[in-house]
């Protein structure tokens, strides 16, 4: 894989920053956007706990007016 890597790299060298742009842009399609971080993952946690205990709000007992 580091080869693969290393040969991607130096193909987009060799290319002028227009062209670099474009490949990073379509590279960037390929990226998950939405990768959960270190806090993320600690408050889903928090959360999946709070409901297994039943320690949740019931829809309708919120006032949304």
């Amino acid at each position: 894989m580091a080869n693969l890597t290393n040969q991607i790299n130096t193909m987009v060298e060799q290319l002028q920053e227009p062209e670099q742009i474009l490949v990073m842009e379509i590279i960037k399609r390929f990226l998950p956007d939405d990768v959960a971080t270190p806090d993320d993952i600690m408050d889903i946690s928090a959360a999946r706990a709070e409901y297994r205990n039943g320690e949740t709000i019931d829809i309708n007992a919120i006032n949304w007016s």
